[in-house]
């Protein structure tokens, strides 16, 4: 993933112009008919164009699979890359006779398919067990690029107090095993599971991030850094913070909006670290339960405000991190498209808001699973 170019070593950290943004997408496979997941990737694989084939790959379980935009300045670009890989996507599973949903995980109750056949996910069903409780918990990975490693981990104390906000935005898993769950991301609920999925917690310097990654794994938490699961940490294969907030988003207008956010967001803290201004003061297990009453409420609902502690209005805290933002997209040209999408959000509900009423409208998971796909091939919400 091609970043801006890092300053020498050891230079102080300086806010940057512009930075590149990528987005990671994982989606379900599910049957056209049932819309019971199905194990379906190497169907998929074998139907998708050989010149995208790059940029799609297999996930953790054979009902997953996922794709890659090129990281770019422009969001228009993204826009691009990310409207041609979902419908490329969707015809190659037409194609092998299944349907491609973008949705956090599966609504409709069936068995749990299996784990990709491949020695590291092998291994970590050996260390782990029962942590694979449905078809597939499907996220989105949104990378920005830094200067250095220092100064990355720098942004991850500062935006991490801002996280859970943009967790809300991104709930797209209400339904599981047939059921409403009451939790807007069901998803997040599942994942946690894992032992090495949390908030980012505040970091002394980048010394100290690469010890607790060794005693991670020294204490048997982790099989090695791929499996840092915190929802925001340094890109183990790029030069990239890669914020890994939550599900995956039923539109591509909702994927754009939510990278414009974070590139905004990185921005925004280099910014504060060029200027001397410090991260806000977070309480670790007040920050866990903002993520939780994210995954609860959703942005319809509330949220906790963590520079008080208090509960508010989702939608108030997102307008309150846009304000915050808005240098940082302006001077990225995203302010205008940032600005109408948000009116699109407002007037459409988060994914999980839209699930919810087609399901009150019609009763029947089915037309949910039919929904979605519309959605995500790009046909608006129902």
């Amino acid at each position: 993933m091609v970043t801006q170019a890092a300053p020498a070593p050891g230079s102080p950290v300086e806010a940057t112009d512009l930075l590149t943004v990528g987005v990671e997408e994982e989606f379900l496979l599910v049957d056209p008919d049932t819309g019971v997941a199905v194990p379906a990737v190497e169907a998929v694989m074998e139907q998708v164009p050989a010149e995208l084939r790059g940029q799609v790959e297999r996930e953790f379980q054979t009902s997953q699979i996922e794709i890659g935009s090129p990281p770019g300045l422009e969001l228009s670009s993204i826009r691009h890359s990310l409207g041609l890989l979902r419908a490329s996507l969707a015809d190659a599973a037409e194609r092998a006779g299944t349907r491609l949903l973008a949705i956090g995980t599966g609504p409709v109750d069936g068995p749990v398919p299996a784990v990709v056949d491949k020695p590291r996910f092998d291994r970590m069903l050996a260390r782990f067990r029962l942590l694979v409780p449905g078809p597939g918990n499907n996220g989105m990975h949104v990378h920005v690029g830094i200067p250095d490693p220092d100064a990355g981990v720098q942004v991850l104390n500062h935006v991490r107090p801002w996280l859970p906000i943009l967790h809300a935005v991104t709930a797209n898993s209400p339904f599981s095993r047939g059921a409403d769950t009451g939790y807007a991301s069901w998803r997040s609920i599942e994942w946690e599971r894992w032992p090495s999925v949390a908030p980012t917690p505040y970091l002394v310097n980048h010394d100290h991030y690469q010890r607790l990654i060794r005693q991670l794994i020294a204490s048997g938490v982790m099989l090695d850094e791929g499996m840092l699961y915190w929802y925001a940490r340094l890109s183990a294969k790029y030069p990239t913070v890669e914020l890994r907030i939550g599900d995956v988003c039923p539109t591509v207008d909702d994927a754009v909006l939510v990278a414009a956010l974070v590139r905004g967001l990185v921005a925004t803290a280099l910014d504060d670290i060029a200027a001397g201004r410090p991260p806000l003061p977070t309480d670790h297990h007040l920050l866990v339960g903002a993520h939780w009453r994210a995954a609860h409420d959703g942005l319809e609902g509330e949220a906790v405000d963590l520079s008080s502690g208090e509960l508010r209005p989702a939608w108030d805290l997102l307008h309150q991190l846009v304000g915050r933002l808005g240098p940082a997209l302006e001077r990225h040209g995203d302010l205008a498209e940032v600005t109408s999408l948000l009116e699109g959000l407002r007037r459409h509900g988060s994914g999980a808001q839209r699930q919810r009423s087609v399901y009150a409208r019609t009763g029947r998971l089915e037309d949910v699973v039919t929904d979605v796909a519309r959605q995500t091939r790009g046909e608006d919400p129902a």
